[in-house]
C-alpha cells in the first residue's frame, strides 16, 4: 500500500510538472497566473530597494528626514528610492505605480529598463508617466507578441480602433482625434496589408465614411467595397476624387464659420457632418509617372493630399496612407506631405533609410529597432508620434475573407454622401444559394 501511494504521488508530481511546461509553451498567460506572477512578485518585493540603489534611482533624503532618521530613529541616513503606491498583477505581467522623488524623472527609469528587466527576471519593463511625480513600470511576464491576443475590453468607440498589441500587453489604438494623419510604412510581406485590414475592420464598424484608394487595380479593397463610400483604383480617378474630397473639406470651412466654431466637433451632433476616412494602399502610384503627360495629374493629386493633411483635421477628414517607402526620391510634395503625418507605424523595412524616413524625425531611439525586426514576425512594427514616445506592436492575424464579412455585416452604416456617389464601388447582390437535387438522377437504360 506505501508503495502504491508513493508511485502515484511521484506520477502526480510529474504530470503536474509536465503539465506546467506544457502550459508555458501553448498557454503562457496560465503559466504566468500560476507560477510566474507569484515568484516575479516575490522577487520584486524582497529585492526592490537594493535593485533600485544599485541602479542609481535613489536620491538623498530631505533635510528634515535626514534628521529625523538620525536624531530620533538612531539610524544611518540611506538614500530613498521611489515608493510603491501600488503592485497589481495582470494575465501578461505586473503593474506597479512609483511615486518619484525630488530629484528623479521618467527617464531616469527608462534608461534603465534593461537592467531592471534582468534584475527581475520578466520579459521586458516599460515605463509610463500616469501624472506628475507618477510612474507606471509594466512589466511583462512572457513575449506576448509571439502569439497575438488582443485584450476583451479593446473594441472600437467613438473616433479610436484598437490595432494591434503592445510589447507591453496593452492595446494600441488608433485614435483619430489625437492623430488625425498617420503614415504605415513596410517592405512586402512584412504585415502592412494585415494592419490597413485590422483598421478596416475596426472602422467599419463605426459611423464613419471609409474612401479608398487603390491604385493596384483595387485588388487589395475591393473585397471591402460593401462598407465604402468611395473606391479609386487608377491615379486619374484617385485625382478626381481627391478633388472632391477638398470642395467637400471648404464646404465644411464654410459650415464651420456660419456657426462660429473652428471645430467639426464642436457642433450639435444634429449639425455634425459624418466623419471620413481616406485609406491609401500604396501612396508611392500616386507620385511616380510614366510620361510627361502624367506630370498635371501627378501635381494635383500632391497638392490636394497636402491640402487635405494641412487642414482637414477640424473637419473631420482624415489620412491613413500606406507604403513601402516614403522619402524625397518620390518628388516634390513627398516630404511636405510626411511632415503633416502625426501617427507613425514603421513595419520591416528593407534598408535602413526607409526606417529613418518614419521614425527618424519623431522617435529617432526607435530607428534601431526597427531595422532589426526579423523576417519570421509578421505583422510586428514600431508605433510612434510626434510627442517622441514608442512602442512595439503586432497586429493579430486577420483574413481577407474575415475583414469582408465585417464590411457586409455593417454595410447599413455606409452615410448618404451624395458628393462621393459617383465614385461608389459596386458591391454584386449576394449569390442565392443552390439548393442540391431533391431525387438521385438514375441512368435511362434500354
Amino acid at each position: 500500500m506505501t508503495d502504491l501511494s508513493v508511485w502515484l504521488e511521484a506520477t502526480g508530481a510529474a504530470a503536474g510538472a509536465g503539465g506546467l511546461g506544457y502550459a508555458k509553451v501553448r498557454a503562457p498567460r496560465v503559466y504566468w497566473s500560476l507560477v510566474g506572477m507569484p515568484v516575479t512578485w516575490g522577487r520584486f518585493v524582497l529585492s526592490y530597494r537594493s535593485t533600485m540603489d544599485v541602479c542609481g534611482l535613489t536620491v538623498q533624503p530631505s533635510g528634515l528626514r535626514a534628521f529625523m532618521t538620525r536624531n530620533v530613529a538612531r539610524r544611518e541616513v540611506q538614500p530613498v528610492p521611489p515608493k510603491i503606491r501600488r503592485v497589481r498583477g495582470t494575465s501578461t505581467g505586473l503593474r506597479v505605480t512609483l511615486l518619484l522623488p525630488a530629484g528623479l524623472e521618467p527617464a531616469d527609469l527608462i534608461a534603465t529598463s534593461e537592467r531592471l528587466r534582468h534584475a527581475w527576471g520578466v520579459y521586458s519593463v516599460t515605463v509610463a508617466e500616469t501624472k506628475p511625480g507618477y510612474v507606471e513600470l509594466r512589466m511583462t511576464g512572457y513575449d506576448v507578441l509571439r502569439r497575438v491576443r488582443m485584450p476583451r475590453k479593446a473594441r472600437p468607440r467613438g473616433m479610436v480602433v484598437p490595432v494591434a498589441l503592445r510589447e507591453d500587453g496593452t492595446a494600441f489604438e488608433r485614435d483619430y482625434r489625437k492623430a488625425p494623419m498617420a503614415l504605415t510604412l513596410g517592405a512586402n510581406h512584412s504585415g502592412k496589408s494585415m494592419y490597413q485590414r485590422n483598421l478596416i475592420k475596426g472602422l467599419a464598424q463605426l459611423p464613419v465614411a471609409l474612401v479608398g484608394i487603390d491604385c493596384k487595380r483595387g485588388v487589395e479593397q475591393t473585397a471591402y467595397a460593401p462598407r465604402l463610400s468611395a473606391l479609386a483604383t487608377t491615379p486619374d480617378e484617385s485625382a478626381s476624387l481627391l478633388a472632391v474630397l477638398v470642395a467637400e473639406m471648404e464646404d465644411r470651412f464654410d459650415q464651420l464659420r456660419q456657426h462660429g466654431v473652428s471645430d467639426m466637433w464642436e457642433l450639435p451632433a444634429e449639425l455634425r457632418p459624418v466623419p471620413v476616412v481616406v485609406l491609401v494602399d500604396e501612396v508611392a502610384e500616386l507620385f511616380l509617372i510614366s510620361a510627361k503627360k502624367d506630370e498635371e495629374r501627378r501635381e494635383r493629386i500632391v497638392t490636394a493630399l497636402i491640402r487635405l493633411a494641412q487642414m482637414a483635421r477640424s473637419v473631420g477628414i482624415y489620412l491613413e496612407i500606406c507604403g513601402q517607402r516614403f522619402g524625397s526620391d518620390l518628388g516634390k510634395g513627398a516630404t511636405m506631405l510626411r511632415a503633416q503625418l502625426t501617427g507613425r507605424v514603421v513595419h520591416r523595412v528593407n534598408d535602413k533609410q526607409t526606417a529613418e524616413m518614419g521614425l527618424n524625425d519623431v522617435a529617432p531611439d526607435a530607428v534601431p529597432i526597427a531595422s532589426l525586426i526579423p523576417m519570421e514576425r509578421p505583422g510586428t512594427a514600431v508605433a510612434a508620434d510626434s510627442s517622441g514616445g514608442w512602442s512595439k506592436i503586432r497586429t493579430p492575424d486577420t483574413s481577407r475573407d474575415e475583414v469582408a464579412a465585417v464590411c457586409r455585416e455593417f454595410a447599413h452604416l455606409v452615410p448618404d454622401f451624395p458628393a462621393l456617389k459617383p465614385f461608389r464601388p459596386y458591391v454584386p447582390a449576394a449569390m442565392p444559394a443552390v439548393s442540391p437535387p431533391l431525387g438521385k438522377a438514375r441512368p435511362v437504360t434500354s
